[in-house]
């Protein structure tokens, strides 16, 4: 567990950097592309809820925290990247609005969406999945888009997708349009609505 050159970009926590995980098991968002999301979306960030599915450090989920989420729920498989994690969220001192759900985030994303549900509350739903080159995800992509289809419109905000520049994901996926695609050399974000 080393602290690396990730780090917050922006709010209370800004310049903190964040602890990384074996770099096999763990791609963490470049800077460059998050800090392109959160100027995306730098008005809708307050008082949000989001929904990190492939949480790896939580950087996502922690800067919109530091941006002033309200909420932010951390889906990873990984045990590693899982206690990188939990150590990310109390370095940035976020214990109580941060939740990290160990195991399949497939299966756990269900679980999130009862809670949203039971709290009436919408969420940005941000997908990050392993890229698809490296073994036992070749079908990782179509598993998003399943996922995604399934997603109850009335606890969505915005869903969106960091994947390789290389895949280009349809223009709807269920209910949800896309709204735009911006890349950043090997990896590209897409917004749906």
């Amino acid at each position: 567990m080393i602290k690396s050159n990730i780090k917050i970009i922006a709010g209370k926590h800004r310049g903190k950097k964040l602890y990384m995980a074996d770099k096999t098991t763990t791609r963490s968002s470049k800077n460059i592309l998050k800090e392109s999301v959160f100027n995306t979306l730098q008005f809708e960030v307050a008082d949000s809820i989001w929904v990190e599915v492939f949480a790896g450090t939580g950087s996502i989920g922690l800067e919109a925290l530091s941006r002033g989420a309200k909420g932010a729920y951390f889906l990873e498989q990984d045990e590693e990247a899982f206690r990188v994690l939990k150590k990310n969220i109390t370095h940035c001192g976020e214990d109580d609005n941060a939740y990290p759900i160990f195991g399949d985030s497939f299966e756990n994303i269900y679980d999130v969406i009862d809670m949203l549900k039971k709290n009436k509350q919408k969420a940005f739903f941000y997908f990050d999945p392993p890229f698809s080159i490296r073994d036992g995800y070749e079908d990782v992509y179509n598993k998003v888009i399943d996922t995604i289809a399934r997603l109850p419109k009335n606890n969505v905000e915005k869903i969106i997708i960091e994947h390789q520049s290389s895949i280009s994901f349809p223009d709807n996926i269920a209910k949800y349009t896309k709204l735009k695609t911006k890349k950043f050399g090997k990896s590209s974000v897409s917004y749906y609505a």
